[in-house]
């Protein structure tokens, strides 16, 4: 069984603000806006640097969409910053107009997703990003683990040629994965191998996984980890290789469970390999305010939660 280890807690909006930072210096045509919160979104590194391709627009999230579609006509690669609920929510008609009808080369990095938004509240805390955005035709949807992940991944889009949606958060989060960029859109990653169960984490749900899968190796139960960062396009194969040997499947994100990752793994195992699922996630829910470890807990987020998931699923075999 692989071990990773908690190499620190960062945020994972850190991981992106690094990544941003590092694109403004090797590539000159990345340009970036914010919605009146550099500091949130960790974009201070990358304005101060680059002031010329820096634009702050104010509490204006629709007008920042349409900035960003009309900055790509002239070659430019837009990176727009807020938060996850007024990156999507509150500009989808934007979005879904000028940006994914359009097939514009914007990157809409959304900062303070999910519950673990914390103290701010339901208000805030959106638990319906992914599904609103992996249903506009060729959006991309990323939603990394860790800093070193984020940070590769914000570093990855900028060579992908289309709309992307970009997913990460506010709490501090154990940091595990390898400084080595491996990462590449659209391949999940074999983190754990196992016989019994198959797990499919994302974002923060992926170090819970890992948790999970240790305290049921001394139950005796072998569990798979894999770390599903791109939602869509989904690695359908990665997936199918898994279940296949194990026969029953886990699935763990920090989303509402109608329509995240965990739908899209339904519709992959219909159609190609049934087998018994279980879901963490949120249930059909708003959240509330609170510490994001105490909402993680109360929501059904933890590993604890993966645990009792794959004993039950387990028995379904």
């Amino acid at each position: 069984m692989n071990t990773y280890k908690d190499k620190g807690a960062i945020d994972t909006r850190s991981g992106f603000g690094a990544g941003l930072a590092e694109l403004g210096r090797i590539n000159s045509n990345v340009v970036a806006l914010c919605a009146d919160l550099i500091g949130s979104l960790k974009m201070d590194e990358f304005k101060n640097e680059n002031p010329d391709r820096f634009f702050q627009v104010g509490i204006a999230e629709a007008n920042m969409m349409g900035i960003a579609a009309g900055l790509t006509i002239g070659g430019k690669i837009p990176f727009t910053g807020t938060f996850a609920n007024f990156s999507t929510g509150r500009v989808y008609d934007q979005i879904r107009q000028s940006i994914a009808y359009s097939g514009k080369n914007v990157k809409i990095c959304a900062s303070h997703a999910g519950i673990t938004l914390g103290e701010d509240g339901a208000t805030h805390q959106i638990l319906e990003d992914i599904g609103l955005m992996k249903m506009l035709p060729g959006m991309v949807v990323i939603n990394p683990c860790d800093y070193n992940q984020t940070k590769q991944a914000t570093i990855a889009i900028a060579d992908y040629i289309g709309p992307t949606y970009l997913r990460f958060g506010r709490p501090k989060v154990p940091n595990f994965t390898s400084k080595k960029n491996n990462f590449k859109i659209g391949e999940g990653i074999l983190l754990i191998e196992g016989s019994d169960v198959t797990i499919v984490a994302t974002g923060h749900l992926v170090w819970e996984a890992i948790l999970a899968a240790e305290k049921l190796k001394k139950i005796n139960i072998s569990a798979e980890v894999i770390n599903i960062h791109t939602i869509k396009p989904l690695d359908e194969k990665i997936i199918l290789k898994s279940v296949m040997k194990t026969k029953a499947i886990v699935t763990a994100e920090e989303h509402n469970i109608l329509g995240g990752l965990g739908e899209s793994v339904s519709r992959v195992l219909s159609l190609n390999f049934p087998v018994p699922q279980e879901f963490v996630g949120t249930m059909d829910t708003f959240g509330e305010s609170g510490k994001p470890s105490d909402l993680m807990k109360k929501y059904g987020l933890s590993n604890e939660n993966i645990v009792e998931k794959v004993v039950k699923v387990t028995k379904r075999k």
